[in-house]
């Protein structure tokens, strides 16, 4: 009787033991609200990853919706920290990302983000990796595309009220200048409004030869389809939005000849090899296209899984082993340049009008130059 009562409790020990040895990886993003396009295409990168390649380590995700607002970003991270995990994924939005930071800098733990905020790694907090190419990157990979191919002289710019927006206006403003092509207009949009004709009108205005737009994925839509209802022909370079998918979903084919856009990748536009696999998996998986924001954080993920099958163990570990090596992931190579930008390359992709489906037309190899 003994024996069997110390083979149950022995039984029971190790089954706990089992259960306790799984790692919680949260997965903090916005699935709601107006970056909700983006921040579901995020979770199920890093999902998809995770439950993939993730179990030899025990590794799960726990979902939470941040939202859009920094203090739903800030809740989300206090109360997944209390579980003491190694890292996180992190909101793409930059107000967000930019809230939880100093939290996660206090408390030591990674943050892996495919924002595009330029400040995020400016403010010396050394503790976040950023998976999708920067606006140092990406707005260079839109200018230089803007002057170089299609030959602009004198663009004009929309761009969000958001820090995002702000970010990529910034760095535009000053690479259309160097290249000599200054902006003749620009003007910024909040997040609520729907009318863009007053802006447009205003835009048409200037004269411009080309719209440049750097907007979240709804305003991105809103502004090509009201230009096209309008009959505004002028060629349109966007942000990384409009190659999302979801984006183009809310336009006709029609409606997206002449338009382009810069991004870290597009899948959907990749016909053969391991991006394909992974569009196809992804594709079953969730029921939809994958865009460059899920590939860009399921390769975070992967790297995240690497460091761990390199020996990583604690969040100090796994920070420095991202510091300090590089991992080949389906859209690009990953390095840190020191500050936690791991993304150096872009593409820049176009509509020909009678496709959702972008081609890409140039790519842009480790534009920042890091060795």
């Amino acid at each position: 009787m003994f024996l069997k009562s110390a083979a149950i409790a022995l039984t029971a020990l190790l089954a706990t033991s089992l259960i306790a040895k799984a790692e919680t990886i949260p997965v903090l993003v916005p699935i709601t609200g107006f970056l909700s396009l983006e921040g579901t295409s995020q979770r199920n990168g890093a999902v998809m990853a995770i439950e993939r390649f993730g179990k030899p380590f025990d590794f799960e995700t726990e979902v939470t919706d941040t939202g859009t607002s920094p203090e739903g970003a800030v809740t989300a991270l206090r109360r997944a920290l209390e579980d003491r995990p190694h890292a996180a994924i992190a909101s793409m939005l930059g107000t967000q990302m930019l809230a939880m930071l100093p939290i996660a800098g206090r408390a030591g733990v990674p943050l892996l983000t495919v924002s595009g905020t330029a400040k995020i790694t400016e403010i010396g907090i050394p503790w976040v990796f950023r998976f999708f190419p920067g606006d140092s990157v990406v707005k260079v990979a839109q200018a230089r595309y803007a002057v170089e191919e299609l030959g602009a002289k004198r663009p004009a710019l929309l761009y969000q009220t958001t820090a995002y927006g702000q970010s990529g206006a910034e760095h535009l403003r000053k690479i259309m200048e160097e290249l000599d092509a200054p902006l003749v207009f620009e003007e910024a949009i909040d997040i609520s409004v729907k009318d863009m004709l007053p802006a447009l009108t205003r835009l048409q205005e200037a004269k411009p030869d080309l719209i440049l737009l750097h907007l979240h994925s709804g305003s991105t839509a809103l502004v090509i389809r009201q230009a096209r209802d309008q009959n505004i022909s002028l060629p349109i370079l966007a942000g990384s939005a409009m190659h999302q998918p979801t984006t183009a979903a809310l336009l006709e084919p029609k409606q997206l000849a002449g338009v382009c856009a810069e991004s870290a990748s597009s899948p959907i536009s990749e016909p053969i090899g391991p991006v394909e696999d992974f569009t196809a998996e992804y594709r079953a998986r969730f029921g939809t296209e994958p865009d460059a924001f899920a590939l860009a954080q399921y390769d975070g993920a992967l790297m995240l899984i690497a460091a761990r099958n390199s020996g990583a163990r604690t969040a100090k570990e796994i920070r420095d082993w991202f510091a300090n090596n590089s991992y080949d992931g389906l859209a690009m190579t990953y390095k840190s340049d020191s500050k936690g930008n791991m993304a150096h390359d872009a593409v820049v992709v176009c509509y020909d009008g009678k496709s959702a489906v972008p081609a890409i037309k140039r790519r842009y190899e480790n534009i920042t130059g890091v060795k």
